[in-house]
Formats: C-alpha cells, sequence, structure tokens
C-alpha cells in the first residue's frame, strides 16, 4: 500500500506551496543566523520533519536529480530529513537512476575517533553528488557542505533548495562564483503572494 502512494506521483507542487504558506511562513520583524533582519521567515523543518509532507516534497526533489548522481548531501540540520528522506523514496521506488546514497555534513568535525566532517557510506572518488537545501538565503551553508564534498574527492555541481529567500539574487552570484547550478523548488515571492 505505501509503495502504491509513493508510486502514484501526482503533481505535489499545489499541496507543497498550501502546506509551506500554512506552517512554514511568517511574517514580522526577525533576525536570520547570518544577522540580516527581515519581515519574512521562513522554517520547513514543520513539513521537513513530518512524514506525509516530505513524501510530497521528496518527489519534487528527485525529478531534478540527475542520473549520474549517486548520494544525496547536504549540512546539517537544515538539510538531514531532506537526504535521508529523498534516498528512501528513491529506494522505495525502484528505480536504479535514483538508488542514492545520503551523506550527511556537519558544521565542525566530530572532534573524536575520525574527525570525520562527512557521514555516510564511502562512495569512490569523483562520485556525483547533488547538495539539498531547505531554506537558502546566501547559499553559504550549501557552499560549505560543497566544499567539504568537493575535498572529499566528490563531484557537486548542483544545490536543489526547497525556498529560496531571494535576498537580492545573492544565492544565484555565490552559486555562480562556486560553479554551481542551483535549482529551488519555491521562491519567497511565491509564500507570500496571494
Amino acid at each position: 500500500m505505501v509503495l502504491e502512494y509513493l508510486v502514484d506521483l501526482y503533481d505535489y507542487r499545489t499541496d507543497v506551496l498550501r502546506l509551506l504558506k500554512e506552517k512554514c511562513y511568517r511574517k514580522g520583524d526577525f533576525t536570520l543566523s547570518s544577522g540580516r533582519k527581515t519581515q519574512h521567515y521562513v522554517n520547513c523543518k514543520s513539513i521537513t520533519l513530518n512524514g506525509e509532507d516530505l513524501c510530497k516534497i521528496c518527489p519534487m526533489i528527485l525529478e531534478h536529480i540527475e542520473p549520474s548522481v549517486k548520494a544525496v548531501g547536504g549540512l546539517t540540520l537544515g538539510a538531514d530529513p531532506l537526504v535521508t528522506g529523498v534516498a528512501m523514496m528513491g529506494y522505495a521506488l525502484g528505480k536504479d537512476q535514483v538508488k542514492l546514497a545520503s551523506l550527511i555534513v556537519r558544521k565542525q568535525a566530530k572532534g573524536y575517533g575520525t574527525n570525520a566532517y562527512i557521514e555516510g557510506p564511502q562512495l569512490p572518488e569523483g562520485s556525483g553528488v547533488t547538495v539539498l537545501e531547505d531554506v537558502i538565503t546566501t547559499g553559504g551553508s550549501s557552499i560549505i557542505a560543497v566544499e567539504r564534498l568537493r575535498d572529499a574527492g566528490y563531484k557537486v555541481d548542483r544545490v536543489i533548495s526547497i525556498v529560496d529567500r531571494q535576498e537580492d539574487g545573492e544565492a544565484d552570484d555565490n552559486m555562480k562564483e562556486a560553479n554551481l547550478e542551483l535549482i529551488s523548488l519555491f521562491k519567497l515571492q511565491d509564500l507570500i503572494d496571494d
């Protein structure tokens, strides 16, 4: 029954946009982790940490994963449910081109054992990895993950986010400078338009 639900991949865009507006977006006076002030706050964890909602987001992300990609990864904590959910859904769908490993990138080295920045299976050098992000503002968190994955010998050329906060095109500029393609499922404008 679960597999039938997952295979019936109708267009989730309308549902996910509604969820983002209802559960993730708030208007007011907020300070972002960068220290910037904003009137528009987006926190996707209320839907990425909900199984039903995550099952609607993951097919949308899978559509943008190239067949050559062997893993999805991202900086902890925002990317954790996405990385796991996308890899699980790819497996559940039974499609060879979406059998993906999950890689979690730490903000700081473990500090013990191997002092690893990356958790997950060891893949052959040169394996393709796509970085996932819940909300992207400047792209800084994603670029940290990309740099650590590239330092480990992986090929990373794409970042997929759920929401792009559209901060004066700063994320796009930073991605281009890092030789990355940015794909965002939604823009902030989608959430605030009625």
